[in-house]
């Protein structure tokens, strides 16, 4: 029997139609998901790294295999499932205390709960005295925070993120990414990151996941067996590093598969 809050992906593929032409974006993807744990995703553009990531939150719906949490096939989006993209896509019309406050805006809790909550998240980011702020009024790394917040205020199960800090400068990055890992430890989530940023992947992750492209397919998995801290200077660290790389420059030296015409 599984462990309550196991997320199952199961022999899963996917196709598109580009212009007449069936491009295979995932094939045979099999991978568990515990409750608790954090899973980095990386691999290079085109592998379908983002495209897993919008079928495990249910904004792709026609799919190959299964994807199961709890058992139950996953139909489309709900509460329990929550995605920070890379860009913030904060609305500017709102303050951040008003953008938080979306992620709710389909919970039956009472609006005074509701308060506590966006008042509570906010805190956890550390933006309580912004919470009046436009999101024209915050630094690139104060606004994804926001839209971080946004996406715990419901408390979800899964946290996904698409290249969260992917658009901001190595030093927000870098702090943002010891935000995160004391955020979701706290919150007791299970999280999956999608990264082109094997340092990140490593120092956020309990696994990497790597997948090579054309069609998109795991290659390897690699436990993170390292002390609590993560060093990055660590020697085990750097040798995970470039074990890890040496799996992506494989994934270069395939050859690209080829398009097959759709059925009529």
């Amino acid at each position: 029997m599984t462990e309550h809050g196991t997320l199952t992906i199961r022999n899963v593929g996917k196709r598109f139609s580009v212009s007449g032409q069936t491009v295979v974006a995932l094939r045979d993807i099999d991978l568990t998901v515990a409750p608790g744990e954090f899973v980095s995703i990386v691999g290079a553009s085109g592998c379908g790294k983002s495209t897993l990531l919008r079928l495990i939150v249910g904004l792709e719906r026609e799919y190959d295999g299964e994807i199961l949490l709890d058992g139950h096939r996953i139909g489309g989006p709900t509460l329990e499932r929550a995605i920070v993209f890379q860009e913030h896509r904060l609305f500017p019309w709102l303050t951040a205390e008003e953008n938080v406050a979306l992620g709710l805006l389909k919970s039956p809790i009472a609006s005074e709960e509701k308060r506590r909550l966006v008042r509570e998240h906010l805190d956890l980011v550390g933006l309580t005295s912004f919470a009046r702020a436009w999101p024209g009024q915050l630094s690139g790394g104060m606004a994804q925070r926001v839209a971080i917040a946004r996406a715990l205020v419901n408390r979800p199960r899964i946290l996904l993120l698409d290249e969260p800090f992917g658009a901001l400068d190595a030093l927000t990055r870098a702090h943002l990414q010891t935000e995160l890992q004391h955020i979701v430890r706290s919150e007791d989530i299970t999280a999956i990151l999608v990264t082109h940023d094997v340092e990140e992947a490593i120092y956020l992750g309990d696994r990497i996941v790597v997948m090579h492209p054309r069609p998109g397919r795991i290659a390897d998995i690699f436990p993170v067996d390292l002390p609590g801290d993560h060093d990055r200077v660590d020697p085990a660290f750097v040798r995970l590093r470039e074990a890890v790389l040496a799996t992506l420059g494989a994934g270069h030296a395939a050859p690209p598969a080829p398009l097959r015409r759709a059925a009529a």
